[in-house]
C-alpha cells in the first residue's frame, strides 16, 4: 500500500493488508486510514465504518496514545496460554483506537521472562499514556500490537 493510492483501491482487503500495517508499525511508521470527515480506522478497510466514505487517506498515528479501557486476563484462550496473565488495552491514537497487549518497559511479556505464572502483568490504568509497537505472543510467536508506558524524555 503506497501513500498515494488510498485504501479505496479495487482489490478486496486481505490479511496481507494487516501484515503490511504491522510491518509499518514495527518500522515506526504506524498509520490510520482517515476519511474526509476525520474518522479513523485500520487496514484492511476500503470504506469508513462510520460514514461509508471510500476516500480514505493514510495518516500517521500519534506518537503516544491514551488508555481508554483495559482488562486483565488470567484464564486465556489456547493462543495465549503461555502469555497469561496479561493486560489487554484499548488506546486512543489520534482518530483511531488500537487494541493491544500491555507490556512493561523492555518487557517481552508472559510468564517466560523469569517470572512465576502467578505474577501480575504490567499495570494499566485508564488515562495512562502509552506508545505502540509490535511484539510477539509467548505462546506461538505470532506478531501482535504491544503498548508500553510512554516515557517523559
Amino acid at each position: 500500500m503506497s501513500d498515494g493510492d488510498g485504501a479505496a483501491g479495487g482489490s478486496p482487503p486481505t490479511g496481507r493488508d494487516h501484515a503490511e500495517w504491522l510491518d509499518a508499525l514495527a518500522d515506526g511508521d504506524g498509520f490510520a486510514l482517515v476519511c474526509p470527515n476525520g474518522h479513523g480506522s485500520l487496514p484492511p478497510r476500503r470504506v469508513c465504518p462510520e460514514c461509508g466514505s471510500t476516500e480514505l487517506s493514510r495518516e500517521p498515528l500519534a506518537e503516544t496514545g491514551t488508555v481508554a479501557t483495559y482488562s486483565v486476563v488470567h484464564v486465556p484462550s489456547p493462543r495465549f496460554a503461555d502469555d497469561a496473565p496479561y493486560a489487554t488495552a484499548v488506546a486512543d491514537f489520534g482518530p483511531t483506537r488500537l487494541t493491544g497487549i500491555v507490556r512493561g518497559e523492555g518487557d517481552g511479556g508472559g510468564a517466560t521472562d523469569g517470572e512465576d505464572a502467578d505474577d501480575a502483568p504490567p499495570e494499566a490504568a485508564i488515562g495512562d499514556a502509552v506508545t505502540v509497537g509490535v511484539g510477539e505472543r509467548v505462546t506461538d510467536g505470532e506478531r501482535l500490537v504491544v503498548f508500553r508506558p510512554a516515557t517523559d524524555e
